[in-house]
């Protein structure tokens, strides 16, 4: 779909205006239903922060995605694996969140009915004696109302995760990342006075590559030199490798030339719904390149962009510096200093292993520091 933007007409704004009444975010619908005007604009706002999404006011795909599985209520519809054209929803989010809660490892909450999923209803459908076929109708709806828990909430997949974490152990030997460059090819990201985003985030995803394959970790690229794979498609890449984690490196841009700095994004969703690791790991890394560079702290985020939501292992994003602003667009055209910024990003994935033990002051810990960890451990 084109993206719509305040100034547009049509049946498609029609749509989009008619579910954000539903939504209560804009008055119920009357006069003129097919323009984007002021009230549209602010209401995807709204939207799209609720959502974790980038707050631009524009209807995209993510955006209009996002409104799409806004409509779905738990019960309203048949949910099933469907393998060629995953179900989502908030209605899938919802039936997650219900299987956690009740014991049952459905995966994150994202919102997209995969295999973990499906697995997870089929043991509840059985120890429950219903019909086991890992679809979610009618009889399922009932017992899941029935057995509601008498606690709600909580973080029923952080101790999964963690779990996880910790029988994999310390070491970073075996452990295999993904590393993300973004854009590529024909789309090279940000663009100023000759330095490109795509160009930096190729070289510094090869300088990090090299690091963790020195100290034994199993260190794959997204993409080619000159491929842009969309980001369903690295996700994809990623969950077929059966990645430990996902690392995906960017740099920012802005209307502002003073805006700097770095920031560092995870899976969450409006709801509730975290990547537990992700989120860990999103905070080591922060902390870790803001103590060695000096860069301004721009926080870490949850958001639901589709490379965070489709992994099924932890992923952060990387936004390091502003092109935009010439002190950070000089230091990210430094080769020295794309060095220390892969040093530290290994530091930071060493630290989330180490779960607290053993571990050094923020910014201390070098990278040969983890070489004689490593070695030490492997005798």
């Amino acid at each position: 779909m084109r993206v719509l933007r305040r100034g547009d007409e049509g049946p498609a704004v029609a749509e989009v205006r008619s579910t954000l009444a539903a939504l209560g975010l804009l008055p119920p619908v009357s006069g003129i239903t097919d323009q984007f005007d002021h009230a549209v604009e602010h209401a995807i706002r709204a939207f799209q922060q609720q959502r974790g999404l980038i707050t631009d006011g524009l209807i995209g795909p993510a955006t209009y995605r996002a409104l799409r599985d806004a409509t779905y209520q738990l019960g309203g519809r048949p949910l099933a694996y469907l393998v060629s054209a995953p179900i989502t929803g908030d209605d899938v989010a919802t039936l997650q969140e219900r299987l956690l809660e009740l014991g049952y490892d459905a995966g994150r909450p994202n919102g997209v009915f995969g295999a973990q999923t499906e697995a997870a209803l089929r043991n509840f459908q059985r120890d429950y004696g219903m019909t086991v076929d890992g679809i979610c109708g009618p009889e399922t709806i009932r017992a899941l109302r029935q057995l509601s828990p008498r606690a709600r909430g909580g973080r029923p997949v952080l101790l999964r995760e963690q779990e996880h974490a910790r029988r994999s152990g310390p070491r970073l030997t075996g452990k295999r990342i993904v590393i993300d460059p973004g854009h590529g090819a024909h789309d090279t990201g940000v663009s100023v006075d000759g330095v490109n985003e795509s160009d930096l985030m190729w070289d510094l995803a090869r300088r990090l590559e090299g690091r963790m394959v020195a100290t034994g970790m199993e260190a794959l690229l997204s993409r080619g030199p000159d491929q842009c794979p969309d980001e369903a498609t690295r996700a994809q890449f990623a969950n077929e490798a059966g990645a430990d984690l996902v690392l995906s490196l960017h740099s920012d841009s802005n209307a502002s030339p003073l805006a700097q700095g770095l920031a560092c994004f995870h899976f969450g969703s409006g709801h509730g719904a975290t990547s537990t690791l992700g989120e860990a790991m999103a905070g080591l890394i922060q902390r870790e390149l803001t103590k060695r560079t000096g860069m301004r702290d721009c926080g870490t985020h949850p958001k639901t962009w589709e490379l965070l939501r489709l992994t099924r292992c932890p992923a952060v994003r990387v936004e390091i510096g502003y092109l935009t602003n010439t002190e950070d667009r000089t230091r990210l055209s430094d080769p020295a200093f794309r060095d220390v910024v892969a040093e530290g990003i290994v530091v930071a994935v060493k630290r989330l292993y180490l779960l607290g033990e053993n571990d050094q002051p923020t910014g201390s810990f070098s990278f040969a520091d983890v070489l004689a960890h490593e070695l030490a451990k492997a005798e």
